[in-house]
């Protein structure tokens, strides 16, 4: 699978905290890359490198094989790159219609509303009053009407419904971009077959320490826990 990005030897450094410890991650084109681990072991911020947001000590970030390091946020947004962070992902005093006109830069939302109906009754209220739930579904809707060709997302389910949940999943890896996902574990909709190559890179204290695809994963993992009576 040919990468449209790619981490090679990347560290970074918060103070005298080293967070990642020479992380190598390809992104490849058509595929999901879930970035598991536990709180502290490296996976948001290894979305924020991707995105510009945190700058590495030491390493590099190809795009398409260019080095994009030094580029700012706004300009990798510029050549396809959406960040979906785990906090704060949605315009909080903007409606939720211009929300996903903002995002789509004044195209139609149609494809957005299709994705969650949910979101149809609250065209007219502030993103801020929305539930927990109904803003990460705003926040994915918005990542995928714009089109991009790498989709970053910290945890884009957290807070929905399972049916909410899943469908989620379904329409990242329907989307055709390349998608990188920070999560706890592997997603339950993810460990079956799914339309798309799956694969899986355990952090832990900033190292990646395991690279799979989701099956080989979901194995070393067993199954997941039963819902509660």
């Amino acid at each position: 699978m040919t990468p449209v990005m790619e981490l090679r030897g990347v560290r970074v450094r918060y103070g005298p905290l080293e967070a990642l410890h020479g992380v190598d991650l390809p992104v490849p084109a058509g595929a999901v890359t879930v970035l598991t681990g536990r709180n502290g072991s490296g996976r948001t911020t290894v979305l924020r490198v991707l995105a510009g947001t945190v700058a590495p000590a030491a390493g590099a970030v190809l795009w398409h094989g260019r080095d994009v390091g030094a580029l700012p946020p706004h300009r990798r947004a510029r050549l396809g790159l959406c960040l979906v962070p785990g906090e704060r992902a949605v315009h909080e005093t903007l409606t939720v219609a211009d929300n996903l006109e903002a995002a789509a830069r004044g195209g139609p939302a149609d494809a957005a509303l299709a994705a969650y109906p949910e979101l149809g009754p609250l065209l007219d209220r502030p993103a801020a009053t929305l539930s927990g739930g109904e803003q990460r579904m705003l926040a994915v809707a918005r990542a995928l009407v714009t089109g991009a060709e790498v989709l970053l997302l910290d945890e884009p389910a957290r807070g929905m419904a399972p049916a909410a949940a899943a469908r989620t999943y379904a329409l990242l890896c329907a989307s055709g971009a390349a998608v990188v996902l920070a999560e706890q574990r592997l997603p339950d909709a993810l460990r079956g077959p799914v339309r798309v190559p799956v694969v899986v890179h355990g952090l832990r204290r900033g190292a990646v320490v395991f690279r799979g695809e989701a099956a080989e994963c979901a194995r070393r993992a067993g199954p997941p826990p039963a819902p509660p009576p």
